[in-house]
């Protein structure tokens, strides 16, 4: 039941499709209607490619605004622009860089204002004057939040390492994925592809960037082709094809390595990987990899602590330094020769329960915490 008292504003940089996107789609794709007016207001100035799927929830409006790092005339219409439309409550995703959204909401007398981490590093390039701001929105965001939530334990063991076990504000909240999206997808891409059917195929979904380690990702595969012709590899995800083709071009394995860049029909792109490799540097919690769990291909992952809390403890042995090339390649070699490789689609589905979670996410906005 609609709750018309219940204004609620979320805080994305862009809608460009990933994790955290990806993510708040879902949630309000199943909670949207228990809301009065949902804001999904995009704070980096632009939108993205999953406007229009934001845009087909009801009673859902997408705000686009920069909202600078220290510019006060940002923050005053973004006061005016909380009072105007009634809100009640905000929820930004930008883990510390929400501190001056708080403050903001705070002045505005808006009584539930919730920081949700969605990594466990920062961002940026450091540097003095950036961790100086840094940890200035910091105390923002510990000061002005009511609730601070993550994806991980990692994510507040790294942001507040002996803070986060002793303040009622801190719950982390695990991604809830809908397993019907994807184990009843048939079909594959291996004929749109040009990929045999009888080769092997060891793919990654997600977006370029340094924490994504595509640099090891493109070394095993290089390698792998070197050994076998039967080898293919299969890169999706935005900026992907931008940034590795012509590499490829270089090595002459543009047959055999294949770049797309973001794709609408993920379910598809798993269903054409036979081993899905993911040596994240740095995760908040992994939605591409739970997403291959749930469709119970072999993984192949980082030993991190964040890919750790995302896998049963009988399969952390089975993780692989993040930029390991040769441990890498032996634990897929593994996948390739064993028949009996841990398989974690039943697992994921009961762990990472969408119904479960987000009812945990939507207890924090509605002020009823589930412990």
């Amino acid at each position: 039941m609609k709750n018309k008292n219940s204004n609620i504003c979320f805080f994305v940089t862009t809608l460009d499709s990933g994790g955290l996107e990806n993510y708040l789609l879902r949630f309000l794709q199943y909670k949207a209607e228990n809301f009065g007016k949902i804001i999904v207001f995009c704070k980096g100035g632009k939108s993205g490619q999953l406007e229009e799927k934001y845009k087909s929830i009801s009673d859902l409006t997408i705000h686009i605004k920069e909202i600078s790092y220290f510019n006060p005339k940002d923050y005053i219409y973004l006061y005016k622009f909380l009072k105007k439309n009634r809100i009640s409550s905000v929820c930004d995703f930008t883990g510390n860089f929400a501190g001056l959204i708080l403050f903001t909401a705070k002045c505005a007398n808006i009584s539930k204002r919730v920081s949700f981490y969605r990594g466990s590093s920062n961002h940026f390039i450091e540097s003095g004057l950036r961790l100086m701001y840094n940890k200035f929105v910091k105390y923002l965001t510990y000061k002005y939040a009511t609730d601070i939530l993550s994806n991980s334990k990692a994510a507040f063991d790294f942001f507040y390492p002996d803070i986060w076990k002793k303040d009622n504000r801190f719950e982390v909240i695990y991604n809830g994925i809908n397993p019907a999206t994807f184990v009843n997808e048939n079909k594959n891409l291996r004929q749109e592809l040009n990929i045999p059917e009888n080769a092997f195929v060891i793919g990654h979904t997600g977006r370029y960037n340094e924490a994504k380690n595509h640099k090891t990702i493109l070394k095993v595969a290089l390698e792998f082709c070197k050994r076998n012709k039967d080898f293919y590899f299969l890169f999706c995800g935005n900026g992907v094809k931008d940034n590795l083709e012509e590499i490829i071009k270089k090595h002459q394995f543009q047959q055999r390595i294949i770049v797309l860049n973001n794709r609408t029909d993920i379910p598809k792109v798993l269903k054409t990987i036979d081993c899905y490799y993911f040596p994240s540097i740095t995760e908040g919690q992994p939605n591409a990899l739970i997403e291959a769990m749930i469709m119970n291909i072999p993984i192949v992952a980082s030993d991190i602590p964040s890919i750790k809390e995302s896998v049963p403890d009988y399969f952390v042995e089975e993780l692989v330094p993040a930029e390991s090339v040769d441990e890498a390649i032996d634990k897929i070699l593994q996948v390739y020769t064993t028949d009996n490789y841990p398989l974690l689609g039943k697992w994921a589905i009961e762990k990472f329960d969408y119904k479960l979670l987000f009812e945990q996410f939507f207890a924090v906005l509605n002020n009823k915490k589930i412990k």
